[in-house]
Parts: C-alpha cells; structure tokens; sequence
C-alpha cells in the first residue's frame, strides 16, 4: 500500500503504508469553514482506513490543538454550524410544492366540513335553497337573511315563500362572518393551487408535461419528494396510491391492482375499461422517465410527451373492442362414494337374548 492522504474535518493528513501519520496540512481554526468541511465530508464519504480510532489523537499529535477540552469545545462548535447549514438546505424547490400540495389537502378536508355545517344551519331558516359548497357561502355572506333577497334574484320567490324560521340579528352576523371565513378558505384555495401550476412549470417541467401540474405535485408528495420518485420504477409508480388494493393482493388472491394515483389523469379515467392497465403501464414509464430528467438536467425534452402520444395511440387501436370473456370452468366432482367415518351403528333387534 503507497502513501494516501485522509482529510479530517481538522486538516489534511498524509498517511505512510501503514497507515500512521507522516505529515499534516491543518486547516484554519475558522467554525464557519470547518462546518463546510464537514458538511462536504459527510456528502462525500473517505474509504482510506484511518489506524486511529478516534480523530482526537491524530489533532493532538499534528497540534491543531494543545489539549481534550480544546478540541472538545471546537468541535461541538463546528458539529451545531454543519447541522444548521444542513438545515437550512432542506427547504427545496420540490419540498415547497410538497407542502402546499398537503395544505390544499388540509384545506379541502376542513372546508367540506365547513360548508356542511354551513347548509345544516342556514337550512333552518332557508330550507328552499338549492345551493352548496362556494355557491352557499357567497349566498349567506352577500345576503344574509332571506329577506335581504332582492326582488330580480332567481331565489327570490322562494325566499318570500319560504316555511323556514325567522333569522335574528345575532344569528345572521354570524352566520355571514361564518360564511366569509369559508369563502376566504375557497379563495386560499385557488391561491394555493395556482402556486403550484406556476412552480410545477419550472421545477419539474417534464413531469408537469407529461402527467399534469396537480397530478404530478400529488406523486411527488407521496413519494417524499422528486429524488425519490426519480428513484421509483415504472411498476411502483403506477400503484401508488392504491395500498389497500396492493396490500389485500399480495394477502389474499384478489387481482393485483392496475392503477393507483395516475388514475387522475384523463387518459387513464376517460379509456374504457379494457384499455385502461395497459395504458396506465405505459403512462407510468413516461412518468418514471420525465422524473428522472427533470431531477438530472431538469431541462424540458418534448420527445417524452410525443413518445407517450404515440404509445397511448398505438393501445387504443390495437384494442379497439372488449376482450371476449373466458367461461369459468365448473369445479369437477369428486368421483366414487363417500366414505362413512366412525363406527357404523348396530341395527336394532327385535327381541331381548
């Protein structure tokens, strides 16, 4: 074995055949440049064996340090700066859009529950009206009591009609502050989902190609992030999302499913039924694809989606019509008599002996 050298976080070490030091070329005492160091160490790890088992000798021996103490003090320094720094890499492009894809779940989950509330109460006192979701709270926020409907409204004569109960003061302020919080929520909304229309673009403009803004922020979310789902292969992602089906498959004998999340996508959920899992195969492979490019050069490749259209072209006529179903074959019967278990009983006689 010829001479290598070792980088420590402390200094540049310069190691003979057997590994014992014969010369070092230490770094400045600065906390901030030795948590680069190490920062850089952890991301690109040394395989030199080191015959030392702990750094704190060798810093010692080169004199980076006079003694234990010091070089405890200076490392827990430049150990709590390199975690910071680490810290403060982990808000990332793909992470931001992950967590305003989970808040526009969060939004969706609360603000359903809202608006059910919403028609639950404001049904008692305006039965009539036909509306839900954002067409009620605007409703409720704009007018409040039915009597504040004006005469050209289309619920206007259902409003002077109506067999609900009388709205006070009180109940009708809140109610339309009730109601103006969820027309905020539906607004936030729409902020939020044009937030992620706008970043899918640029940070993963193939995928956001190939599969969708919404949907392609949704795998990357249940991936963990674009890595991850740049590390899947095609198999994997087109079932995620279906672990209950994939889980009750690989338990029992129930039919493996043949999409999950990607189901979204209109090729998939306007194909007929027979069409469908080899379309979903292949949506998945360009999928898989255009996540590994756009993590690695991150450039836009229009030959993705023209190979996907192609592919998707080329399943719908090769099976144009459902696939004859196969007769179920009838279970055979098992042949001969069935033998008596147990002891056969004696025939009653006639007579005492």
């Amino acid at each position: 074995m010829t001479g290598t050298e070792f980088t420590a976080w402390f200094g540049k070490l310069k190691l003979d055949a057997n590994g014992e030091i014969e010369d070092c070329d230490l770094f400045d005492k600065d906390p901030e440049k030795l948590a680069e160091i190490v920062v850089e160490l952890q991301n690109n790890p040394q395989s030199v064996p080191l015959q030392r088992a702990d750094l704190r000798d060798a810093a010692l021996e080169c004199g980076f340090v006079e003694l234990d103490e010091d070089y405890d003090i200076l490392l827990r320094d430049v150990c709590i700066r390199a975690a910071k720094s680490q810290i403060s890499q982990t808000d990332t492009d793909d992470s931001r859009i992950i967590q305003a894809v989970e808040a526009l779940d969060d939004i969706d989950k609360n603000v359903n529950e809202l608006s059910e509330r919403l028609f639950e109460w404001y049904g008692r006192y305006f039965p009539e009206l036909e509306m839900t979701g954002e067409g009620l709270a605007n409703f409720v926020s704009a007018y409040g009591s039915r009597t504040n409907v004006p005469e050209d409204h289309a619920m206007s004569e259902k409003a002077s009609q109506s067999m609900g109960a009388e709205l006070l003061f009180a109940d009708e302020e809140l109610l339309r502050t009730f109601a103006n919080n969820i027309c905020s929520l539906y607004d936030t909304r729409r902020y939020i989902e044009n937030y992620i229309n706008t970043s899918m673009g640029s940070v993963a403009p193939n995928l956001c190609e190939v599969a969708g803004a919404s949907l392609g922020a949704r795998l990357m979310s249940m991936a963990g992030s674009l890595e991850k789902l740049a590390a899947f292969p095609s198999s994997t992602v087109q079932v995620i999302g279906a672990n209950r089906a994939l889980f009750k498959h690989l338990r029992s004998r129930a039919p493996s499913p043949k999409h999950g999340i990607i189901f979204n996508n209109p090729v998939i959920k306007n194909a007929p039924w027979w069409q469908r899992g080899k379309l979903a195969r292949a949506l998945a492979a360009k999928i898989s694809l255009a996540a590994r490019t756009d993590f690695y050069s991150g450039e836009l490749d229009p030959t993705i989606k023209e190979a996907l259209d192609k592919k998707l072209e080329s399943i719908r006529q090769a099976n144009p019509n459902p696939p004859e179903k196969k007769p179920e074959a009838k279970p055979q019967k098992r042949g001969g008599k069935r033998k008596s278990r147990g002891r056969k009983k004696n025939k009653k006689s006639g007579g005492n002996n």
